[in-house]
């Protein structure tokens, strides 16, 4: 079982001076669930290298079981500081692909057309595809085999409105992943702000916050048995 991780590289929050990047719990929740399960994982991100953490994932109050593992797993540490660069990795050699979100993947992985090009090779070869919160922006350009946005008539779910709101970056973020994936003819939900909440469809997975992450994991290693 061979599960690829596109990180982000991007670091710059708009033009507000603030740094960005992934957030951690996304990152380090699929990450052991997978590990635990004997997946073989390959961390990949535009740039390569080591992506950038969003800071405020690395704050006291965002931390959690999963997190606090990561800062002990110094494999894990050097795992995630050399990632593979993303347009080298070739769709066949994978079984599943997930994307952490943090708000840096709406600005670099959203346009990247390597990025768009491997999701939709992998899903045209019946292989899941998995987003957690910011990270269902990447499907933005994605299309399926009819040249139709992927998630056009698809359940999805994904960062709210409220949430982004909540967190005050509404008018910063280049899109609005809600508004995105309903203008892209997604069957867009959602659950309280901050719940836990996972939709699968078909091939297509998608949690809708931080809280979502375990779940979304576990929802795709259950797609690949």
């Amino acid at each position: 079982m061979k599960i690829l991780m596109v990180l982000t590289s991007h670091d710059q929050l708009g033009d507000t001076g603030k740094k960005t990047g992934f957030w951690l719990e996304e990152f380090a929740a699929p990450y052991y669930t997978f590990k635990d399960a004997g997946a073989q994982l390959t961390l990949v991100s535009p740039k390569g290298g080591q992506p950038p953490l969003d800071p405020k994932s690395d704050e006291p109050d965002a931390q959690t079981a999963a997190t606090d593992r990561f800062h002990k797993d110094s494999a894990a540490q050097s795992a995630l500081a050399s990632t593979g660069v993303l347009n080298t990795v070739r769709a066949e050699d994978y079984d599943a692909v997930f994307y952490p979100g943090g708000h840096g993947p709406l600005w670099d992985l959203a346009e990247d057309t390597f990025s768009i090009a491997l999701i939709e090779a992998l899903y045209n070869a019946g292989k899941p595809v998995a987003a957690v919160c910011h990270a269902p922006g990447v499907l933005r350009h994605v299309k399926d085999a009819d040249g139709q946005p992927l998630v056009k008539g698809k359940r999805v779910t994904g960062f709210t409105n409220s949430e982004e709101a909540a967190v005050q970056l509404t008018d910063v973020v280049p899109f609005l992943v809600e508004d995105m994936l309903k203008a892209n003819g997604g069957l867009y939900s959602k659950a309280d702000d901050w719940a836990s909440y996972v939709i699968a469809d078909g091939l297509l997975l998608t949690g809708q916050n931080p809280a979502s992450s375990e779940a979304v994991a576990k929802a795709l290693l259950a797609k690949l048995e």
